[in-house]
């Protein structure tokens, strides 16, 4: 007997979206309460980038079993492409409260705050996104991003040093390093990091800001 949501899902990784429809389709006709194939089907519109459509799929296998995590993740990320922050972060709590304790939720519930400029509650999300996956290089620039403006600077510093050693092309890690040590009126350093967010992105229009700004201080003190 074919899987046919295990075949859909190999045939959207693949990039064959017609032909995974058709299987989540044939998984739903042999099975109309299976929630799985239809949140499987959620995930194939929103990748297709339809996810007002993907949004009806994850609502229906919610209706049919409320406690596949995966529906609420899927539900989640289809708000979040739809700027619909609020509810995103719900689903994505829900999603928590049904089991789905991954990085990618805590992170994406970090975000979803974070778009609602509500930074007290993204910061515990977006850490605990970094102690479930260290090498989440993304989830910890947006923690030390995210402690940046909560003023932590000696920790958000910290933070964005390990963001560079993971990955030295980080520009935008550069450039909040610079902000940081201007911040704690560390010019020389500011600037070093301004140069190696320019060095590698030259178009960094902010690094460069910063950058001018740093050389008139330091002119200044001249």
């Amino acid at each position: 007997m074919t899987d046919y949501n295990k075949q859909g899902i190999d045939q959207m990784q693949e990039g064959k979206f017609e032909e995974a429809a058709s299987s989540f389709n044939k998984a739903i006709e042999e099975d109309p309460n299976d929630a799985v194939a239809f949140a499987n089907f959620g995930n194939l519109l929103t990748a297709a980038g339809e996810p007002e459509k993907a949004i009806a799929f994850y609502e229906k296998a919610i209706g049919i079993d409320e406690t596949v995590a995966a529906a609420y993740y899927g539900a989640g990320n289809a708000h979040y492409h739809l700027e619909q922050y609020e509810q995103a972060a719900k689903r994505y709590g829900e999603a928590l409260r049904e089991g789905l304790e991954e990085s990618d939720v805590f992170f994406m519930m970090g975000m979803s705050f974070t778009q609602q400029d509500n930074i007290r509650n993204a910061l515990p999300h977006f850490q605990r996104a970094v102690e479930l996956d260290e090498d989440d290089v993304e989830a910890r620039f947006q923690f030390g991003l995210t402690l940046a403006k909560m003023e932590s600077i000696d920790e958000a510093v910290s933070q964005l040093q390990k963001v560079i050693e993971r990955d030295p092309e980080h520009a935008d890690a550069y450039f909040n390093l610079g902000v940081a040590y201007a911040y704690k009126d560390d010019a020389g350093k500011a600037l070093e990091m301004f140069n190696k967010a320019l060095e590698i992105q030259p178009d960094h229009l902010l690094a460069g800001n910063g950058k001018k700004n740093v050389e008139a201080i330091l002119s200044d003190r001249d």
